[in-house]
């Protein structure tokens, strides 16, 4: 094989995986109390446990208990299909400004959720984990602004995340 095609690959694969082990950043500061409440899934990396979801909403309610409760709910099958609901709950991790959670459904499984943007007025929040297998894009709102939504999808990209794997969620 000749040099230059080896030299070549190596630096397009070494590149390659720069970019997917880049250091996923998260917001500085997450204000709880302002966090809290109903958010609606804009857009989101779909998992199995989401299969055939439709009108995807979390509420959180911060607990006097050191945790916060987590309710997921959506329309299964379509957007007025039978309600699945499931509770959980979220545990800050130490000091990271409250932008680091460990979310709990099913003990003693926790599982890392990372605020990586979030506006300012809270209008909308992007969340993953340090491996970007799992992303939501969520608002308060059942339609996010169109030109916010392009926007958070720019930020995305810069982090390395790859968009083709990206859902639009129907809302009503």
């Amino acid at each position: 094989m000749n040099s230059k095609i080896i030299t070549l690959f190596i630096v397009s694969f070494l590149l390659s995986t720069a970019i997917k082990a880049q250091v996923l950043q998260t917001v500085p500061n997450v204000d709880l109390k302002k966090y809290a409440g109903k958010w609606f899934e804009t857009a989101s990396f779909p998992q199995r446990f989401q299969k055939k979801c439709h009108c995807t909403t979390a509420e959180y309610t911060s607990t006097d208990k050191g945790y916060i409760i987590v309710e997921n709910s959506c329309n299964k099958d379509s957007i007025k299909g039978k309600l699945s609901y499931i509770k959980g709950k979220a545990f800050v991790v130490k000091n990271t400004g409250n932008a680091k959670l460990k979310v709990q459904f099913f003990w003693p499984f926790k599982g890392d959720y990372w605020i990586i943007d979030l506006a300012v007025d809270y209008s909308y929040a992007v969340v993953s984990n340090p491996n970007k297998q799992y992303l939501w894009i969520l608002s308060r709102t059942p339609k996010m602004d169109v030109t916010v939504y392009k926007q958070i999808l720019i930020r995305l990209k810069e982090k390395g995340f790859d968009l083709t794997k990206l859902k639009i969620t129907e809302q009503i």
